[in-house]
């Protein structure tokens, strides 16, 4: 197997094809979704391009500031891993709220409804990996606790267009909270 070649995407390193590669968090690409207000927003390093996905799972380290979730409330029909690694966040899953800190584990079977919201007093980030079986689908209920974190779909759906619709997308750039995170 060759090694992938390293581009940087402006916001930092990402492969350029297929093989085996190395890279710090520090030195890969990121992307920002800072909506001004409008949820949800944070920052992902998603260690790969969007030409080149690692075509069985997905891993991404995600960082979210205070009361910024991750996405919208929503279940897959595959099994995701997600460790809390610094500062603290609230998980909403099937309905509940659960303060998770640096260390908490949340393994969520396929069908299980959740969604991350940044808490405590500094940036969260999050380890996330998710299989990646075809035929993908996923789900986007209503939800009036994910509402109350601005993390609700507006209507249910199994669309991701039209869950995210009026959302900015995700912008190649770091977040403007970079040198508050732990590597930095």
């Amino acid at each position: 197997m060759p090694e992938a070649r390293l581009d940087d995407s402006g916001s930092g390193l990402a492969p350029a094809g297929d093989g085996w590669f190395v890279v710090n968090v520090r030195d890969a690409q990121w992307l920002t979704s800072e909506n001004g207000g409008k949820k949800p927003s944070g920052s992902e390093c998603a260690f790969e391009s969007q030409e080149f996905e690692f075509p069985q799972f997905g891993v991404r380290l995600h960082a979210l500031e205070l009361g910024e979730p991750n996405g919208l409330y929503h279940s897959e029909n595959q099994q995701e891993a997600f460790l809390v690694l610094s500062g603290e966040c609230t998980l909403l899953v099937e309905g509940e709220e659960r303060l998770l800190r640096p260390w908490d584990f949340f393994h969520s079977p396929a069908g299980t409804e959740h969604i991350f919201v940044g808490a405590g007093d500094g940036p969260c980030v999050i380890l996330m990996a998710g299989a990646r079986a075809e035929p993908w689908q996923v789900l986007y209920p209503v939800s009036e606790l994910a509402a109350r974190y601005g993390a609700s779909a507006e209507q249910e759906t199994s669309d991701p267009r039209q869950a995210y619709t009026g959302f900015e997308p995700s912008r190649r750039e770091r977040p403007s909270y970079w040198d508050r995170l732990p590597w930095a």
